[in-house]
């Protein structure tokens, strides 16, 4: 069984042995990610006030296991991928549905599962789904099909579905990523850019429609951000303080757990979806800058490693887990920042949170699994 699982063929009909596997895989790019995990850990440890618990030690374990996770998914034959995308994409749609009825209420919202020990969001587990179907629906279609009116309309449907469930939670910042990123794979495949004009004229167009249908909560966050002053002490309470955190620390940052705003509690979600702030306070303006250089080299590593695959479901994959990391970099470093309201997206594998980890890093174990067994142009 095990034989089976793992075993692949060359170009040349020459089965990979393991050590072709192991030699194949990216090992800069899980070092890359390890750094990531590390500033993580270091940053977690600082806003703790200089201790392991309760916060940096988990995230260094799960990151440790997670690491190991993605090292046997990278000798998995990537058509064991191919086959799950689907019933995959299902499941997830499925927990989505069920989170109204059996899910847990945190802040107004229903957006958590438990299953008694743990807990896991189910939005998080379908950004990972969604790219799979989205590669295999690709991968299975002729290209001179993808530009036709039908094929454009199905992987709307795969996208706009999961977007309804998530939007009833409510989770309005997870249905944004889900559009995000589905219209980023559409590109990807080579969907004209005709379509996608279109579409931005229908969303400019239902924007009154989309506002009527908001919650209070989510209207309030988008007049905070226009005018962040308005509630100071509210709903802009987030953004103000993050700014503040941001600006002390300059260029060159107070230092290494000196920062006042994180060590005094007045930044909220310091650990996780505003840990950016705390790093940008504690290093500054040049810290800011490392670390965005760091998520940089790793999307770029992704992307080059997807020009390198021929199967169109490895490219896919690859670039779908990519732009994932894209996503949630960006939308998070503009929600800190003031430029985008705040939507609670975490900062890859360095915010605290283990269903965000386990995603990206199980779409990261897919895509380097396409990686070492897609360059071939097979399956």
């Amino acid at each position: 069984m095990m034989e089976t699982l793992f075993a692949t063929r060359s170009s040349i009909g020459r089965p990979l042995r393991l050590s072709d596997k192991l030699w194949r895989i990216n090992w800069p790019l899980l070092l890359t990610a390890s750094l990531l995990a590390g500033i993580g850990t270091a940053t977690l440890y600082s806003v703790s006030g200089g201790s392991f618990q309760p916060w940096a030690e988990r995230h260094t374990l799960r990151f440790l296991i997670m690491l190991g996770i993605v090292v046997a998914m990278a000798l998995v034959r990537l058509d064991v991928w191919i086959k799950l995308a689907y019933p995959a994409y299902l499941a997830a749609l499925v927990m989505l549905a069920l989170v109204p009825f059996i899910g847990s209420e945190a802040l107004g919202a229903k957006r958590w599962i438990d299953a008694g020990p743990i807990s896991f969001q189910p939005s998080e587990l379908m950004k990972l789904a969604l790219v799979a179907a989205l590669a295999r629906f690709y991968f299975q279609l002729p290209p001179e099909k993808v530009g036709k009116p039908l094929f454009v309309v199905l992987p709307l449907l795969i996208i706009g579905v999961p977007v309804l469930l998530t939007m009833q939670q409510p989770d309005l910042g997870s249905a944004a990523l889900f559009v995000a990123l589905g219209l980023s794979l559409m590109f990807l495949a080579g969907v004209p850019l005709r379509y996608f004009a279109l579409g931005g004229l229908l969303a400019l167009a239902s924007l009154p429609v989309i506002w009527s249908g908001m919650h209070d909560y989510q209207k309030r966050r988008v007049e905070v951000f226009l005018n962040p002053g308005m509630d100071p002490l509210g709903a802009g309470y987030h953004i103000t303080q993050s700014k503040i955190a941001l600006g002390a620390g300059g260029i060159a940052g107070k230092g290494y757990m000196q920062g006042t705003q994180s060590q005094l509690d007045f930044v909220p979600e310091k650990h996780t979806d505003f840990i950016a702030s705390i790093i940008g306070e504690e290093w500054g303006f040049t810290g800011m800058l490392a670390l965005i250089a760091v998520y940089g080299l790793l999307i770029l590593m992704m992307m080059l490693m997807a020009q390198r695959c021929e199967n169109r479901f490895a490219r896919l994959a690859i670039a779908g887990s990519a732009m994932t990391f894209f996503l949630y970099v960006f939308i998070n470093l503009a929600m800190v920042t003031g430029l985008v309201p705040v939507v609670g997206i975490p900062l890859p594998l360095v915010s605290y949170g283990g269903t965000s980890m386990t995603t990206l890093m199980i779409g990261l174990g897919v895509a380097m699994s396409a990686y070492v067994h897609g360059r071939n142009g097979r399956a």
